[in-house]
């Protein structure tokens, strides 16, 4: 990445990435498979990504497997929101 401040752990850049990867693919396969409005779509894309990103933390702290920490969640959120932005963004062009 070009721009990476110190101050941001690693693991918070792959959940940042990882919730690009997914929020873009949720973009992509919804439009394609749910025909619905574009503020429909992305309130089901952004729920989606919420229940993933802190599902997989919960999972995490019930069986003791992993790490659980709420900020990995926010990470993700942060990155699908993005994500989600890409999409709508070359879909105006």
């Amino acid at each position: 990445m070009l721009f990476k401040p110190k101050n941001i752990a690693q693991d918070k850049w792959k959940h940042f990435l990882v919730g690009i990867a997914m929020a873009i693919a949720f973009q992509l396969g919804g439009s394609w498979l749910l025909h619905v409005s574009l503020p429909q779509l992305l309130l089901v894309n952004i729920l989606l990504v919420i229940a993933i990103a802190y599902g997989f933390e919960l999972f995490s702290l019930v069986t003791g497997k992993g790490h659980y920490e709420v900020m990995d969640a926010v990470a993700t959120l942060i990155g699908g929101l993005i994500g989600m932005t890409l999409i709508v963004g070359l879909n105006l062009f």
